[in-house]
C-alpha cells in the first residue's frame, strides 16, 4: 500500500497537472482569498506561496508581503534536491506549502518596514509554527540572527518525525537562493553570494563567490563532514564527558549529529544551550575536532538548488525545460 507521503505528493501533482488545487477548487487564473490579521485587521489575502501573499482589500490594498522567520521551498519549478529527494518531490512539498497557508486563519505583526523586493515584512508566528511543524517549512533568519525559539522547537520536533521535507534526510546547510556573478552590476568580485541556512539554529551563511551559473545548472553547496562513523564518535564523546554529558542530556541523538556536522564545517557552535553551555560543549568539539576524534573530513554535498535567473522564472512564453513538470 503506498505510504501516506506518497500519497500526498501523487495528489499534489494531479492538483498540480489539472490546473486545481485541493482543499477548495482554484480555477488556474482565479484568487483565493484567506483571512488574515494584520496587525489586528482581519484582511483578505492571496497566497501566492507559502511565506508570502498580497493583500486584496483595505487600507493595505494591493502591497505584497514577505513572511519573516522561516522559509518554504521555491514554487516557481522543481529545483531543490538533497539526501534521498528529487526536485519533483520536493517542489510537490512546496506546493503543499502554498495550500497549508490559503486554508487557515493567521494573525501576523509588522512595523511595517520592506524588503529590498519592497514587500512589507510580517512575522506570523502561528503561520510559521504551523508550516514548520508540518514539514513544509525550516526556520529561517538573515543577518547575525537566528531561529525563533517557538520555530526551532517546532523544527526539532518534525525532524524527529520526519515530517515533510526531512522524510529523506536532513542537510548540514539548506542552499535557499543562488546567484549568478552576471546579476551582479560590474560582475565585482565579493558581491555574489548563495544564502545557506542552517538546520540548527535557523541562522544564514553566505556563500561568496564569483560563477557564473547557466540556466537549470544544477548548484550545490559543499560542506566539509566527519563521517557517519567519526559523528557517532563525537555523539558518544558528548554523552560520555562529564561536563558535555549534562549539557546535552535530553537532546536526541540525530539533533546532536546535526550540530556535530554543522561545527565540523563551519568551526562555530550553532546557537543552541545557554551562552555558558554553549562555550563548554564548543570547547570539547574544538578540542575532538583538533586531536582527530573527528576522523577525516571529507567533501560531501550538502543541498542543490537548480539556477534559473529571476527574469524567467515565472515567464509563461520563455520558461526553461528544467521547471516544466
Amino acid at each position: 500500500m503506498p505510504s501516506p507521503l506518497r500519497i500526498a505528493f501523487d495528489a499534489a501533482r494531479f492538483a498540480l497537472l489539472c490546473g486545481t488545487f485541493l482543499f477548495g477548487v482554484r480555477l488556474a487564473r482565479a484568487e483565493i482569498a484567506s483571512t488574515v490579521y494584520l496587525n489586528g485587521v482581519a484582511s483578505p489575502v492571496y497566497f501566492n506561496d507559502g511565506d508570502s501573499f498580497r493583500v486584496l482589500d483595505g487600507d493595505m490594498s494591493g502591497t505584497k508581503a514577505r513572511l519573516a522567520g522561516y522559509n518554504t521551498l521555491e514554487t516557481h519549478g522543481p529545483v531543490h534536491q538533497w539526501g534521498g529527494w528529487n526536485a519533483k518531490e520536493l517542489y510537490a512539498i512546496a506546493k503543499m506549502a502554498t495550500l497549508n497557508a490559503r486554508r487557515g486563519t493567521w494573525h501576523c505583526e509588522s512595523d511595517l518596514s520592506r524588503d529590498g523586493y519592497g514587500r512589507i515584512l510580517w512575522f506570523c508566528l502561528d503561520l510559521a509554527r504551523d508550516q514548520i511543524l508540518h514539514g513544509f517549512a525550516h526556520a529561517m533568519a538573515v543577518g547575525k540572527d537566528v531561529g525563533h525559539p517557538v520555530l526551532l522547537e517546532a523544527q526539532r520536533e518534525a525532524m524527529l518525525a520526519r515530517r515533510g521535507i526531512w522524510a529523506k534526510g536532513t542537510p548540514t546547510l539548506m542552499m535557499t537562493s543562488n546567484h549568478s556573478i552576471a546579476e551582479s552590476t560590474g560582475e565585482a568580485m565579493g558581491e555574489n553570494y548563495n544564502r545557506l541556512v542552517s538546520v540548527v539554529d535557523g541562522h544564514s551563511e553566505k556563500m561568496v563567490h564569483e560563477n557564473r551559473y547557466g540556466e537549470c545548472e544544477n548548484v550545490c553547496a559543499t560542506v566539509d563532514a566527519p563521517t557517519r562513523e567519526g559523528a557517532l564518535r563525537v555523539l558518544g564523546k558528548l554523552r560520555e564527558n562529564g561536563e558535555t554529558a549534562a549539557v546535552v542530556k535530553g537532546v536526541a541523538d540525530p539533533h546532536l549529529v546535526s550540530i556535530i556536522n554543522e561545527f565540523a564545517h563551519l568551526k562555530k557552535m550553532p546557537h543552541v544551550f545557554r551562552d555558558s553551555e554553549r562555550a563548554i560543549v564548543e570547547r570539547h568539539l574544538s578540542a575532538w575536532l583538533a586531536d582527530g576524534a573527528f576522523g577525516p573530513l571529507q567533501k560531501s554535498i550538502a543541498s542543490c538548488m537548480r539556477y534559473v535567473s529571476f527574469a524567467i522564472r515565472y515567464s509563461a512564453t520563455d520558461k526553461p525545460e528544467c521547471l516544466k513538470w
